[in-house]
């Protein structure tokens, strides 16, 4: 029986079927909970989770630091800014001093790939990754397989397009591997500057044309354009970008009628996105904020208590 107590999670290259869906299952769960009247759930009470952020995060932090909550966790948000590392605290004693308090688990972004593997190493507590560079993202992957099983109702055999800045995307390397683990038709669509042909050896189909990735698709996740990651010269201007990649109404008319419309947020709207995708019945992009708290409390509960999904009842 898959167990995922004292694991920490540091990616989702590697996690088998069989942990995807116990923590999908129990994330399920975890929802019922949320939309009751009485959010709480005493499953962590007693346990302590550190919030950990070396960059800024608005849905990811936040429904961590929920997650915890409803599950009555006590709960630390650290920031750089205003700890010691400002006075020249290293990564590693940072860590330890956190350890030394006394948490259960660590959730942690941070700006370096393979930050997270690195902390898992010095310390004991579970390691949640909640973002390193541009490695992966793995809740942000597992929130997204939850919202198209919720509204499609399994995920094998589906053809999922990810449009955008792949290259620079930890959201589509996790999203590869979780997706193609249950089965998904992976598909990547971008230009040939955020798109490196080399990713085809991830087992999924490269494109450049929009609308030729667009056809019979199931599901669009859209990426947001990472300006920060980027530096120059990946496009000319907003505009070109828009005109090619950008995913409006009329180009989903090349996908199958019942096209769920996803974007992990924050979204550059009328760049990547328009407004009439963003609030359209088909996008379930605040339903994944929602979804997203329900996974982590589901990632929590497993990797700090174990089990199964069975253990989640008042």
């Amino acid at each position: 029986m898959a167990d995922l107590k004292g694991k920490s999670l540091l990616g989702l290259q590697g996690v088998t079927k069989e942990n995807i869906e116990l923590i999908l299952r129990s994330a399920r769960k975890m929802k019922d909970i949320v939309n009751s009247g009485d959010k709480k759930l005493p499953l962590l009470h007693g346990k302590s989770v550190v919030n950990m952020f070396w960059e800024p995060s608005t849905r990811t932090r936040g429904s961590f630091e929920m997650a915890a909550k409803y599950l009555d966790a006590d709960v630390i948000n650290f920031t750089p800014s205003g700890s010691s590392i400002v006075k020249g605290e290293s990564f590693r004693d940072t860590l330890l001093t956190v350890t030394a308090m006394g948490v259960d688990a660590i959730v942690m972004r941070h700006k370096m790939e393979g930050s997270p593997r690195l902390a898992d190493s010095y310390v004991d507590p579970v390691i949640v990754n909640a973002g390193d560079g541009a490695h992966e993202h793995p809740t942000q992957a597992l929130l997204d397989m939850y919202t198209i099983n919720e509204v499609k109702g399994g995920i094998k055999g589906l053809k999922v397009v990810i449009v955008g800045d792949i290259d620079h995307s930890r959201v589509a390397r996790s999203g590869i591997y979780g997706l193609k683990t249950l089965g998904a038709d992976v598909h990547l669509v971008g230009p040939r500057t955020l798109l490196q042909p080399e990713l085809v050896g991830m087992g999924v189909s490269i494109h450049y044309n929009l609308d030729e990735a667009l056809e019979g698709a199931d599901v669009v996740n859209v990426l947001r354009i990472q300006k920060e990651r980027q530096g120059v010269g990946f496009f000319p201007g907003t505009g070109e970008y828009t005109s090619l990649y950008g995913i409006n109404r009329k180009r989903l008319e090349q996908a199958k009628k019942d096209v769920l419309v996803l974007h992990p947020g924050p979204m550059n709207r009328g760049l990547e996105i328009e407004p009439d995708v963003c609030y359209w019945e088909q996008s379930s992009i605040q339903e994944q904020v929602k979804n997203g708290v329900c996974v982590r409390m589901a990632v929590l509960y497993l990797t700090i208590i174990g089990g199964d999904e069975s253990g989640i009842s008042r």
